[in-house]
Formats: C-alpha cells, sequence, structure tokens
C-alpha cells in the first residue's frame, strides 16, 4: 500500500471504525429511548439527557398537528387532489391536462420514482377516472402497480424505433423522438376537449411538434394553479411533515448527547455519521417497509450535516465539514428528514465555550440577534402579510443591531417536496401569506473573518394569528452554549 492510501485510511472513515467510534456509539444510543411505540415517545420524555428538554405545546392558539399514522399519503388523498386540480381547470374551460414535472406527477398521482434523464408524464382527461403514464421501461413494474390506467412505454434513453429487448426484440432502430412518441400514446388514449394544461411553456420546437401530431389542441400553461395548490398544505401534509419531526428531534438530541458526551475526542465528521446512523434505524424500524416491496417507505430518511469551527462561516460552503470539535468554536447540526417525502430542515447553532467556561461576547452577540429574528419570523408569518414585509422586518431589526455586515441572504424560502419551493421571505417577494403554507426559518449571521456563523432552520407553518414551528428542539442558551 502506498503511503497516500495510508494517510487516507487513517485518517478517514475507516479511522472511525477502527479508533473506537463503536464504543463511543454504544455509549450515546444506550442512553436513548428504547420505546417501540410512537405515542410513548410523544407522551414522555424517556430519551436521553437532552430528549428531557424538547419543547412543550406552544402557547398560541394554533400549533403543529398530532403526527400521522400513516406513512405516506393514502392513494384517496391523490384521487382528491386530482379532483380538486381538475376543478381548478374547468375553470378555464380546459378537460385534459399533461404534467411532466416530477414533483407534479408525484403530487397528483402519488406515484414515486426516481429521476434521471428518462423523460416520463401523467396524462389525464376530465373524465378519465386513472391516470395515463408515459415512462421507460425500467418503471414499468413500479408504475403499474401503483394508480395505473394505461399508458406507453419507451425501452430506454436513447430509444430505438422497435427496440424492446425485454420482449426479445434486438434491433439497431431508428433513434425515437420521445416527445413525440408521447404525444402519439396521448392522441391514441383518446382527447377530451380542445385544451390540455400543461406544466409549463412548451419551447418553439415542441409546440411545432405538437401542433403536427394533435392539429387544433391549444395548450396551456397552467403550472401557476398547480404550484399555487402545492403550496398550501392539506391537514394530511402537515400530519405526515410532523411525522418526519419527530425522528429530526430525537436525531437532534441524540446529536447534542453524543458531544457532550464525547467532547473534543471526536469531529464534526463523526458526529454527523453516527446520529445518521442512529435516526435512520429508528425511522426504517418504525416504517412499514413490507420487506422491501415497491410504494413502501417512499422518500423517507434523516440525513444529518454537522460543522464545527471555521465552516460556519460561511451559508454554503466548498469545504468538506471535517473538523475536530474544540473549545471557543461555533457548531451547527443540520439536515433535513422526510417520511413519504414530507419534511425538512432542521437546524441549531451553537456556541461552545473556552476552556475556561466562557462564551466569546462576539459570537453571544450573532447568536441573540439571529435567534430574536427566527422569533420574528414566526410571529410574523400570518395570513395576508406579504413576504416582503416579514422579510423588511427581519432585515431592518438585523441593521439596527448593527450587524449588517454578517447578512448574506434572504430570511426564508418555501418549502415543499423539492426543499426550496415559492414562495420566498425576500425584499423583492411580494406573495401574500396563506394558512398552512410552510417555509424554512433562516435568517442566519456569518462571519467568515472570525470563523463563525449561526443558521437556524425548522418549518414554520402560516398561521391566522402566528406562525408555528414543526419541531420541539428548543432554541435557548440552555440547549446551544454548551460547555465540554
Amino acid at each position: 500500500m502506498d503511503h497516500p492510501r495510508r494517510q487516507i485510511l487513517k485518517g478517514g472513515t475507516l479511522a472511525i471504525l477502527g479508533g473506537g467510534f463503536l464504543s463511543r456509539f454504544d455509549r450515546v444510543a444506550a442512553a436513548q429511548s428504547s420505546s417501540d411505540s410512537l405515542t410513548d415517545l410523544l407522551k414522555s420524555q424517556a430519551g436521553g439527557p437532552s430528549e428531557q428538554l424538547f419543547l412543550g405545546p406552544q402557547p398560541n392558539e394554533e400549533g403543529p398537528p398530532e403526527p400521522a399514522d400513516y406513512d405516506r399519503l393514502p392513494l384517496e388523498w391523490n384521487r382528491l387532489t386530482v379532483a380538486r386540480f381538475k376543478d381548478k381547470l374547468a375553470e378555464q374551460d380546459i378537460e385534459a391536462f399533461l404534467v411532466r414535472d416530477r414533483l407534479n406527477i408525484i403530487y397528483l398521482t402519488g406515484y414515486w420514482h426516481t429521476p434521471t434523464e428518462r423523460p416520463q408524464a401523467t396524462y389525464m382527461n376530465q373524465d378519465d377516472a386513472d391516470p395515463w403514464f408515459f415512462y421507460p421501461g425500467l418503471d414499468r413494474d413500479i408504475v403499474k402497480s401503483w394508480w395505473f390506467g394505461g399508458g406507453r412505454m419507451y425501452f430506454d434513453y436513447l430509444h430505438a424505433e422497435g427496440g424492446f429487448p425485454h420482449e426479445g426484440k434486438v434491433q439497431q432502430g431508428k433513434t425515437v423522438d420521445l416527445y413525440k412518441f408521447m404525444l402519439e400514446g396521448v392522441k391514441e388514449h383518446g382527447i377530451q376537449g380542445t385544451r390540455i394544461g400543461i406544466d409549463g411553456e412548451l419551447y418553439p420546437s415542441e409546440l411545432a411538434k405538437a401542433k403536427e401530431v394533435l392539429p387544433g389542441i391549444e395548450w396551456v400553461d397552467i403550472s401557476d394553479i398547480l404550484m399555487d395548490m402545492r403550496q398550501v398544505k392539506t391537514p394530511e401534509e402537515l400530519a405526515l411533515w410532523r411525522r418526519a419531526y419527530v425522528y429530526f428531534d430525537r436525531a437532534h438530541a441524540f446529536a447534542r448527547d453524543y458531544i457532550l458526551t464525547h467532547g473534543t475526542d471526536v469531529t464534526d465528521y463523526e458526529v454527523q455519521v453516527a446520529t445518521e446512523l442512529w435516526a435512520n434505524d429508528q425511522l426504517y424500524s418504525d416504517l412499514d417497509l413490507a420487506g422491501g416491496l415497491p410504494h413502501h417507505g417512499v422518500a423517507s430518511g434523516v440525513g444529518i450535516g454537522c460543522r464545527a469551527g471555521a465552516v460556519t462561516g460561511y451559508p454554503h460552503p466548498n469545504q468538506p465539514y471535517y473538523n475536530r470539535i474544540g473549545h471557543n468554536m461555533a457548531l451547527q447540526v443540520s439536515g433535513g428528514a422526510r417520511i413519504g417525502g414530507y419534511g425538512h430542515e432542521n437546524y441549531r447553532p451553537y456556541i461552545i465555550a473556552d476552556k475556561a467556561g466562557n462564551f466569546d461576547p462576539h459570537m453571544r452577540k450573532l447568536w441573540e440577534v439571529s435567534k430574536h429574528t427566527c422569533d420574528m419570523q414566526m410571529e410574523l408569518s400570518v395570513e395576508g402579510v406579504t413576504c416582503s414585509t416579514v422579510a423588511y422586518q427581519i432585515h431592518k431589526y438585523q441593521v439596527d443591531q448593527g450587524v449588517q455586515q454578517y447578512i448574506y441572504h434572504r430570511p426564508a424560502h418555501g418549502a415543499g417536496s423539492e426543499g426550496h419551493q415559492p414562495p420566498y421571505i425576500a425584499l423583492g417577494d411580494f406573495k401574500m401569506l396563506q394558512r398552512n403554507m410552510c417555509f424554512s426559518e433562516e435568517p442566519g449571521l456569518y462571519d467568515p473573518e472570525n470563523g463563525c456563523g449561526f443558521n437556524w432552520s425548522d418549518t414554520i407553518v402560516v398561521g391566522l394569528k402566528s406562525g408555528y414551528r414543526m419541531s420541539r428542539v428548543p432554541y435557548s442558551q440552555e440547549w446551544c452554549w454548551i460547555k465540554l
């Protein structure tokens, strides 16, 4: 083995495994709750030391819903959502729709699939009871075993004319124009009316092909209708979102206990690996995975990040998170969690005291200002207020506190299945907030010169008198200011 390779193994993941990682992991895991019941976990605080600090019910009238007892939205939810969508299209005399964006397909039909260069689409007429799909051969079993009303399959990208090896037809044919191939399938399926709603504008070349295959059809961009629907979450979506945060909150508690237990003996990377391993074991043990059958446990998982020291001073670092945890240092535990595609971010920024137990005044200032603006965002997240107004109030407070040089970005973005979703809590976004819209919570402050930064996140749900948060992880000094 050459010298560079030995150094990689000495300092990398294998060094963690060979350096007592399993015993360190077991020490923290053993202190966590052993309850097998989600209900028990919600009613008690029987986990490790940090779980004892979880927040109780919010004092305002609105608050997080009870966590869902399902792992994904049921098919009946998709049927009702499609019905609502068709009603909105009917108001514009549109009797059919074709959606090609993966997230729109999933939102409407519940057909979870992996995005690649292979195009997929869903078509329905006003009177169709079931969706028609355009799909590649590798997904043929997945699509047919969910909500399937027929479709047209191509073998793969690029598809050769007549080439279907799985049917024994192996030939090097002409490369098929998949867009025209899809439109021909729609024509064969049958079209209701003369207007088709489509989720996005057509390129001139696409429009020319559409007129060739489907003359007399008017194509109407209905992407805004779908986005407006997706922005305002239903009670079923919010309940599933809250369930994801049950595991996410516990992951934060595990990470905090790991840091407090092992202190300066470990790296931020080890905290990340240990927490992600433990949290996903908890999550997947509770989900109905049906022995690996499709449509079970879709789009579910907990992803954890941990960064310590100078890397916290950058909003989107391009350097890896691999630094030994130390005294007088900023640290952030972050990540995202989802169940059935629903869930979002949850970050908490820490200040680690120096060896004498003191907290750096500059770090304290940035932490306190950013924490206060998080509270401002929650309180300002009221139906009828514009996104711009919320952003203005937050940025104005930051400037009044004299921390303007540490402002790097808008306070928040809309949250959905894709992560970042319109609208945005930004000075230039005048979209009106609506009840049950979801947003991140990120009025962070960053100081790369002094190697520290503090960014929070959560899910803030818009309410009638105040917003509310999905997480039960505290925003307190008790939680975030730690001594090692």
